[in-house]
């Protein structure tokens, strides 16, 4: 039987950090506000656009590999904050890297594209389709904010991170996951602004209102993460003794508590970043996981637990065997360009682009009375 191993792993960081100190200098917030609430201490802000976020992390990955860009058969990227919808993000990083054919599509549920993609390269490996994928989460949330509202400013933060997947005969990679969505409360997260419904509307594309219901979120991702994690676990005849470490999206602390509670996995094998980048949506779990290698927190033949939710409302569970290399192969010389300005500087300068507000109350697409 043919596995999808994962044998390379890189992400990529912008150097600005927003601290809550800082979000209390522009919101009606406090550090021990935002701590309380969420877990979050600070999050990143980037100075660049989404695919130099997605192409500096795709290069550290394949490195990691030792995989060149002219190698790589299909390049998944996951995300919901493009630079461009079309053509989509992963035909530039396929440009970048030098992939000329590979297959390259983009992926969108929100928070689990990363895990989705996951899922999907694994099937194109497992099937034969193809050799080997490189899989990306990114997201450049920050364009996209609403500064405004302190209920979803301090959740979110910037970053990327990728793996490579090869064909292995060894028993590793994804082992079992379980996909899911909880379409009937999908209106409980949508950010109005982005999207073909506000397009020639009178809509500067990038304001964006958020419309967040904590509380129904928040007992959503709990049931839809934990549910999928023993589904996952099921499949694979496992029980939650046997995870060595999960690497949960983290979006806020109490969630992650309470997933673990429920899948019955002491927190002391949950991986945290939550306090140190926030929400980075499809980022986030990839980004966790390039952490806990660096951390020594992944072992040789470790098994991982990846559960996420995301808007749409989608959910997802990974089991995951991790291989014998914990170590990259190589670096990659490739770095962001450099940047001297602030977290803040950088959102002024984003805040000042923003000069239309979207209308009050719904927007309907063309050709809804």
């Amino acid at each position: 039987m043919t596995y999808a191993a994962i044998t390379g792993w890189g992400k990529c960081l912008p150097p600005a950090v927003l601290s809550n100190r800082d979000l209390a200098s522009i919101l009606d917030t406090s550090d021990e506000w935002i701590v309380s609430r969420t877990g979050i201490h600070e999050r990143r802000i980037s100075h660049v656009g989404l695919e130099e976020l997605g192409y500096v992390a795709a290069a550290r990955a394949l490195a990691a590999a030792g995989l060149t860009g002219s190698a790589v058969e299909l390049i998944v990227f996951g995300t919901c904050s493009h630079d461009d919808q079309v053509p989509n993000m992963a035909s530039g990083i396929q440009r970048r890297i030098g992939a000329q054919p590979a297959a390259a599509y983009d992926i969108n549920t929100a928070c689990t594209s990363f895990l989705y993609g996951l899922s999907t390269a694994t099937a194109l490996i497992r099937t034969g389709v193809v050799r080997n994928a490189l899989v990306i989460g990114a997201e450049l949330i920050s364009p996209f904010m609403d500064w405004a509202d302190r209920d979803v400013a301090v959740l979110f933060g910037d970053g990327a991170a990728a793996v490579v997947l090869e064909a292995s005969e060894r028993t590793e990679g994804v082992l079992a996951q379980k996909l899911g969505c909880y379409g009937d409360a999908r209106e409980i997260l949508r950010v109005q602004g982005m999207g073909g419904r506000y397009a020639n509307r009178g809509v500067l594309y990038g304001v964006t209102r958020w419309q967040f219901e904590g509380q129904e979120i928040f007992r959503r991702a709990v049931q839809g993460m934990s549910s999928a994690c023993d589904a996952a676990l099921a499949q694979s005849n496992l029980k939650a003794d046997a995870v060595d470490l999960v690497v949960p999206h983290q979006a806020n602390l109490r969630i992650i508590e309470a997933v673990a509670r429920r899948t019955h996995v002491p927190m002391e094998k949950v991986f945290l970043t939550i306090q140190r980048y926030g929400n980075m949506s499809s980022a986030t779990v990839p980004v966790a996981l390039c952490d806990a290698l660096e951390e020594g927190r992944v072992h040789p033949g470790a098994l991982l637990l990846m559960p996420s939710f995301g808007g749409g409302l989608s959910f997802c569970a990974h089991v995951v065997r991790w291989g014998s290399r914990t170590t990259a192969l190589h670096t990659s010389a490739v770095e962001l360009p450099p940047n001297d300005r602030p977290a803040l500087e950088i959102l002024r300068d984003c805040l000042a682009r923003k000069t239309r507000p979207i209308a009050t109350g719904a927007i309907t697409p063309f050709g809804d009375a």
